[in-house]
């Protein structure tokens, strides 16, 4: 199937999706993953931690915080440049670099640990991108992942987009990293052990016509789907986005708080 999709004029338009809109006011309200995982992968001071297409630099901070000395990359320049910001603003000494995630520019067995956070999930070649974080793990290191589940809130919010506006032929959906099988498949030659934990993210927002203004503006897949579509038909997507975001609310009436499952994955490095 991968033979027949065009990677890097896909990446190219993946790149400007994400350069859209300004992720980074979407990505810091999920600082809490980047915590978590730092502590399911049992960070230590000192060790040397990798995060791939690290946004604004969640799992970044989290692993500098516990004394690690990271490096943060993206393909997506500017979303580095928040990183850095914050970065700078706790005094945390990280190492930025913009990096594709299917071409890590680093050597075999260079990390004791390599994170990504709703990142690396997006990559379009899944079989490379999975190759190329277990090459540059070291043998029994860890693979941190954070991955939205298919029918958690955010596979059901892609696929509500897809209905809109279907997605390239022949492409793997990311939600497919969000699988606990798929995720075997990926890391079936590189895996020692494979720990899966469920968890959820509550996004938290005043109403559904409230996360839907915050994510048509911010949130680059979101945005490009509405500027994407005729004008006339866009009421249909924030009617179908608004029906999923109430029919998931734990918040009555008065307030929206949508939990979205994800797969927190620790990979063992064989």
């Amino acid at each position: 199937m991968n033979t027949a999709v065009d990677f890097t004029a896909l990446k190219s338009r993946q790149m400007a999706t994400w350069a859209s809109g300004d992720y980074a006011v979407i990505g810091t309200t999920l600082q809490i993953v980047g915590e978590q995982l730092a502590e399911a992968c049992d960070l230590r001071c000192d060790e040397t931690v990798l995060d791939v297409a690290a946004g604004n630099g969640n799992a970044t901070l989290a692993a500098a915080r516990r004394g690690c000395r990271v490096t943060s990359t993206d393909y997506v320049s500017t979303l580095l440049e928040r990183g850095e910001e914050r970065a700078r603003a706790e005094r945390l000494p990280v190492s930025f670099r913009t990096a594709d995630a299917e071409a890590l520019p680093f050597a075999e067995a260079s990390f004791d640990a390599v994170l990504s956070t709703f990142g690396v999930m997006f990559t379009p070649n899944q079989d490379q991108a999975a190759a190329e974080l277990a090459r540059v793990c070291r043998p029994g290191g860890r693979i941190g992942l954070a991955n939205w589940t298919p029918e958690g809130f955010i596979g059901q919010l892609f696929k509500t987009l897809g209905r809109h506006l279907p997605p390239p032929p022949g492409v793997q959906p990311p939600v497919l990293w969000g699988v606990e099988s798929h995720l075997h498949e990926l890391f079936a030659d590189s895996a020692a052990r494979i720990e899966v934990t469920r968890r959820h993210f509550n996004f938290r927002y005043r109403s559904a016509a409230h996360f839907i203004e915050v994510f048509r503006t911010w949130y680059g897949p979101v945005h490009k789907a509405f500027a994407a579509l005729p004008a006339e038909w866009a009421p249909a997507l924030e009617q179908d986005m608004a029906e999923l975001l109430e029919s998931l609310n734990h918040a009555g009436p008065d307030s929206l708080v949508v939990p979205s499952e994800y797969l927190e994955v620790v990979i063992t490095r064989r």
